[in-house]
């Protein structure tokens, strides 16, 4: 039990030894498309699972201790080992599936034409389809538990195929009885001051949020919520501003349960895209292009 007690995630070991490859927290946080401070959380919470300091940083860069070198010799093993049962769970199950993962956004008003393509395209090909936020997606290609990944943020992710599929923004919204209902919009620096209703890490929501925000003191969210149908619930039920894509809020906003809040001065647009590693799957490009021709 108490071995079990300090097992890390995968995540956090590619983490480990992306670090250790590229020299400096920063460089291993770019690579893997997270955030700096997010990537710093989570090497703090490795150390304090392993009850160890893993790096010491100096003017070479970042190097790894003795503790840290053996980390990451295991880190690498176990990754290795990933990649193993991935393959043969692949190859168990047949070349021909194709496997798609999407951000929550993209999943819930994209794919269903995407889908509906790829079936008429590969009849009796299977196709698998999950759902995971932005960070999720980019890891699941990058570790080849995808063929193709579909995400949403404001840039081209590191170390991947990308190819805009499309555009969006996201829009501040409030419940009808909230002050800001009633204005004509609010200026960047009061949407900063004021604790929202955001979805977690990860996402890319927050992310290109984050990105928006960034030149500003930010306060600390009132709520941090899983996903859109909450964030969406919790605002129109008065608990106060949030930030979401317009297509998750179009109905909500034609039907009055939620008026959209002009933010003056902040650039929230942000592009649609479809993600790969290695080569570009030919057989998909029939249910790209429809999904293509939807945003167009």
């Amino acid at each position: 039990m108490e071995r079990s007690r300090a097992r890390s995630d995968i995540g956090s070991l590619e983490l480990l030894v992306t670090i250790a490859e590229r020299g400096s927290l920063s460089a291993a946080a770019a690579a893997l498309d997270i955030a700096q401070p997010n990537a710093s959380r989570q090497l703090s919470r490795l150390e304090r699972l392993l009850g160890v300091r893993l790096f010491d940083r100096g003017t070479r860069g970042t190097e790894p201790t003795p503790a840290g070198r053996v980390a990451v010799e295991h880190a690498r093993r176990v990754l290795d080992a990933a990649d193993g049962l991935v393959d043969q769970v692949r190859a168990a199950a047949g070349s021909g599936r194709v496997r798609i993962v999407a951000s929550q956004t993209i999943a819930e008003h994209l794919m269903p034409t995407f889908l509906a393509a790829l079936a008429a395209d590969l009849p009796g090909v299977p196709a698998s389809f999950e759902v995971e936020n932005t960070a999720g997606v980019l890891a699941a290609v990058r570790r080849g538990r995808a063929d193709l990944g579909f995400v949403e943020g404001a840039e081209d992710p590191v170390g991947l195929h990308s190819r805009v599929i499309g555009h969006d923004r996201l829009v501040a919204v409030v419940a009808p009885t909230h002050p800001w209902a009633h204005g004509t919009g609010i200026a960047a620096r009061a949407l900063a001051d004021t604790p929202l209703i955001v979805r977690e890490e990860g996402s890319g929501t927050r992310e290109v949020l984050a990105r928006a925000l960034a030149p500003l003191p930010t306060a600390e969210p009132a709520l941090v919520l899983h996903s859109n149908a909450a964030v969406r619930t919790a605002a129109a039920g008065g608990a106060g501003c949030a930030l979401l894509s317009e297509l998750v809020v179009a109905a909500d906003i034609r039907e009055g349960r939620l008026v959209r809040v002009p933010v003056h001065g902040l650039d929230l647009r942000r592009s649609l895209r479809v993600v790969w590693d290695g080569p570009w799957p030919a057989r998909l490009d029939g249910a790209l292009h429809a999904l293509i021709d939807q945003q167009g």
